[in-house]
C-alpha cells in the first residue's frame, strides 16, 4: 500500500493514501463509500437464545429447568449463546430510578445490573453443564469456550450504559435486552437467533389481553413497522435493527413454557413467528 507524504519531502509525517484521508467520518456521502461486500460476521454458525427475564426467569424453576434441559441436548450439535433479560426487577429498578428524577443513562446503566444478576444465577443452574458466566469484554473468548464444550451465558443489556442516548421525551432507555442479544447476533453473523417468550410467537395484539388475537406465524421486518400493532412482544427497536441487518437476516419467536418449540426451532422447524429482514 502506498503511502502520500503530506507536508515535505523533510518532514516524515506520512499518511496511509485512502478514500478516508483528510476527511469527517460524519460526512453522509463519505460513509455510504464505505459500504462493502468483505463484511462479515465473525462467529458464524452460532444459535444465539434470549431468554426473557419477565417471561421466563422470573417464573422459576418451572420455566427454567426443562429449558436447561432442551440447551445442554442441542450443545452436542450446535453452539450455542445464551442471554438472560432483567424481568420484573428491571420494573422495580426503573420505578425508583425515574422517580428520583435519574437520567437516562444512570437508568440504563442501573438496568444492566439486574440482568447480570440473571445472568449469574442461569450460569448457577447450568454450572455443572459447563455453563459459564462471561462479560462482554470477555466476548472473543467465546469460540474457545464453545470448542471446549462450554455453554457461554451472558447479560442481555446492550453495553450502552452511561451513553445511552437520549430520545425525545423518553427517558426509559431505548436500547435494552431484546436489542442487546440481536447486536450479539448480527456481528456473530450467527446462523439464528431465538426470543424465548411465554407466548407462541407474534400475535396481532397482546393474547393475553385479547382472545380474539390471531398468531402472524410470518413476517418481514418492514411489513411489521408498516403495521403498527398496538402490542410487540419485542422491542422496536429490535424491528428496525433487523430491517437494517447485514448479517442476521431473521429472527424467531417461540414459547419457553412449551420446551419442544426450543427443540424444534434449534432444528430449524417453522414454529412459534419468524420475522425476516427482507418480505418472506
Amino acid at each position: 500500500m502506498t503511502k502520500k507524504i503530506l507536508y515535505s519531502e523533510d518532514d516524515k509525517r506520512v499518511e496511509v493514501e485512502s478514500p478516508l484521508m483528510r476527511e469527517s467520518l460524519i460526512n453522509a456521502e463519505l460513509r455510504t463509500g464505505t459500504e462493502s461486500a468483505r463484511a462479515r460476521g465473525v462467529m458464524p454458525g452460532l444459535d444465539v437464545i434470549s431468554l426473557g427475564g419477565h417471561s421466563i426467569i422470573d417464573r422459576g424453576a418451572k420455566a427454567i429447568m426443562p429449558l436447561v434441559d432442551v440447551v445442554v441436548e442441542a450443545r452436542g450439535t450446535h453452539k450455542l449463546l445464551i442471554g438472560a433479560g432483567g424481568g420484573a426487577r428491571v420494573r422495580h429498578t426503573l420505578h425508583i430510578g425515574l422517580s428520583l428524577g435519574l437520567p437516562v443513562g444512570a437508568l440504563a446503566n442501573l438496568v444492566s445490573n439486574v440482568d447480570s444478576q440473571n445472568a449469574k444465577l442461569l450460569a448457577a443452574v447450568f454450572a455443572k453443564h459447563r455453563g459459564v458466566l462471561i462479560e462482554k469484554e470477555e466476548f472473543l473468548k467465546i469460540p474457545l469456550m464453545l470448542e471446549t464444550g462450554m455453554i457461554p451465558i451472558m447479560s442481555a443489556m446492550p453495553p450502552y450504559h452511561f451513553w445511552e442516548p437520549a430520545v425525545g421525551n423518553r427517558r426509559i432507555p431505548l436500547h435494552a435486552h431484546d436489542l442487546g442479544m440481536f447486536v450479539i447476533a448480527e456481528v456473530t453473523g450467527a446462523r439464528s437467533l431465538i426470543y424465548v417468550k411465554d407466548e407462541d410467537g407474534l400475535f396481532t395484539n397482546d393474547p393475553k389481553k385479547d382472545p380474539a388475537a390471531a398468531r402472524i406465524p410470518r413476517i418481514s421486518a418492514r411489513e411489521l413497522l408498516a403495521r403498527e400493532l398496538p402490542d410487540l412482544p419485542l422491542e422496536r427497536a429490535v424491528i428496525e435493527a433487523l430491517s437494517l441487518s447485514r448479517h442476521c437476516r431473521a429472527l424467531r419467536i417461540i414459547n419457553g413454557l412449551v420446551p419442544d418449540q426450543l427443540r424444534r426451532a434449534l432444528a430449524g422447524d417453522d414454529v412459534g413467528t419468524l420475522i425476516t429482514a427482507e418480505a418472506p
